[in-house]
């Protein structure tokens, strides 16, 4: 079975893709999309992208291509993130800070601290910006990357454990086009059902009867989160999580309802989370 990732090596998506499918051919992507692409494209068999992260929300482009795409979710892990500060062994000078957009904000007050006039830049992934590091020895560069990159691609680490805060955890989920659930020899901390709603027209109370739908039915909603669609001011759509174990006639009837109040409903999959292990 082929699974690709947001490469390139020693990614923090390839160290979750590793432990959900160690005994799987591993092919690394330049981008999410790419990701997404290469499952819609059966040239894969599912895909491991990250979906959130605790400090600094939910990845907005997984959950764009989410909407966009026609995949579906069969499994989440839960990972901790630890990021570290690394340059060429000959060149401990740097003058620019590259990483991952994610990697960046979760550095932020210690960069700005430390290196308050260094400028960053964004990369494709924090395993990129530590291999460009690599390539290119006589540029003034250092990398936010995990431990994993800087051994790979010989880095000396500067400083570690540079995260703004300690519980600094990522979400990875595994995509396919099929609606498995993939069950993991890991520690399951939860179930869930994720669902893209969209309202059927801007008006007054739209969004309180969709809410509605699952709080007369004791549904748990663990998140809520709303994104632009992308056509206009005002127009969004909203990512939901309900916690809880799929019930196929409460479950099944809530979705059949917003529905009925003219809502597009997307089911994303009722899938299991499981816990990263070290």
């Amino acid at each position: 079975m082929k699974i690709a990732f947001l490469g390139p090596q020693a990614s923090f998506t390839q160290l979750a893709a590793s432990q959900i499918f160690p005994e799987e051919e591993l092919i690394p992507q330049s981008s999410i999309l790419d990701c997404f692409n290469a499952v819609m494209n059966n040239e894969v068999d599912k895909a491991v992208v990250p979906l959130e992260n605790s400090i600094e929300g939910t990845v907005s482009m997984t959950l764009d291509y989410l909407y966009n795409f026609d995949v579906f979710i069969e499994t989440e892990l839960v990972m901790p993130i630890a990021h570290h500060l690394m340059v060429h062994p000959e060149n401990s000078v740097f003058e620019k800070i590259i990483s991952h957009p994610q990697a960046l904000a979760q550095t932020y007050h210690f960069r700005h601290e430390n290196y308050p006039g260094i400028p960053s830049q964004d990369f494709n992934s924090t395993a990129a910006s530590a291999k460009l590091v690599s390539e290119n020895p006589n540029e003034k560069w250092a990398a936010v990357a995990n431990r994993s990159a800087a051994k790979l691609y010989g880095l000396k680490i500067i400083h570690e454990n540079i995260q703004d805060f300690e519980q600094n955890h990522t979400k990875f989920v595994v995509l396919s086009k099929s609606k498995e659930i993939l069950e993991l020899p890991l520690q399951k901390t939860s179930e869930k059902t994720s669902l893209i709603i969209t309202l059927p027209e801007d008006h007054a109370g739209g969004l309180h009867q969709v809410l509605s739908v699952f709080a007369w039915r004791k549904m748990n909603l663990s998140k809520i989160e709303s994104r632009t669609l992308k056509t206009g001011l005002g127009n969004y759509f909203f990512f939901i999580n309900v916690a809880s174990e799929w019930h196929p006639v409460l479950s099944q009837n809530a979705i059949d309802e917003l529905i009925a109040l003219k809502a597009n409903v997307k089911f994303l999959g009722h899938y299991n989370e499981y816990l990263f292990v070290e």
